[in-house]
């Protein structure tokens, strides 16, 4: 008897607004995982799913956890290119202008796991829209696997790695000289949770969201706060 009871693991809002509108709707038994410590291996042994998604988890999935079903998550890099962390910041600094959402099963290796589809992605806007965007591609996904069965195919093609940004990398290179390279800086790190970009002066850190590219300027909203350690009580 086939198997058509799945879950979907995600932290993150747009993930969890886009399961709640759509994805539970679809056929078959939906459990949602919204809480790292939630995900264990006597939670998913008794709910038994053939499938797992991870849609924006970052966190360490158990390797038992990936030997009781198939787990798919979902990379914003044409993989094998973008193998690692914060895809993407690490393609909004490069240039990138598209990218595509790569579904693969889940293995030992980080994001080296084989490939069931691809779907085109767009990277223009704040990181947030990014995501939201990308969350209904990964819905529509999901959905194509689960209804197609795809089996996937191993990677080819060359390797490369990206490193997770840590929240230093936020503040803003003094070597940007432009104001479109200054734009990227600044929307890539604009969605729920992302340390934002700032700037730190005279024992004030100014962390600037909302941009608006304009001829000759950006608009943007700064949030000041003082540096701690550096009051003058």
């Amino acid at each position: 008897m086939d198997n058509h009871v799945y879950v979907v693991a995600t932290i993150k809002p747009w993930n969890i607004e886009v399961y709640n509108k759509i994805i539970k709707n679809y056929p078959g038994e939906w459990h949602l995982i919204s809480e790292p410590q939630a995900l264990t291996v006597d939670k998913i042994k008794s709910i038994a799913p053939k499938y797992i998604f991870f849609p924006h988890w970052n966190h360490i999935v158990p390797a038992e956890i990936l030997d009781i079903a198939t787990c798919v998550c979902f990379h914003e890099t044409d993989l094998p290119y973008g193998r690692g962390g914060s895809p993407l910041q690490n393609l909004i600094a490069r240039g990138h202008r598209e990218t595509v959402v790569t579904a693969l099963r889940m293995s030992d290796e980080l994001d080296a796991g084989p490939v069931y589809l691809k779907r085109p992605l767009s990277l223009e806007g704040l990181a947030e829209e990014i995501f939201i965007r990308a969350a209904h591609t990964v819905a529509e996904m999901i959905k194509t696997i689960i209804t197609e069965n795809p089996e996937p195919k191993q990677q080819t093609g060359k390797s490369t790695l990206f490193t997770r940004r840590k929240p230093g990398q936020s503040k803003i290179p003094t070597e940007i000289n432009r104001l479109a390279d200054l734009f990227d800086h600044i929307r890539m790190l604009d969605a729920h949770s992302y340390p934002r970009a700032f700037l730190e002066s005279g024992g004030f850190r100014y962390e600037i969201s909302r941009p608006a590219l304009k001829t000759g300027e950006i608009l943007a909203d700064v949030r000041i706060t003082e540096i701690e350690g550096d009051g003058n009580d």
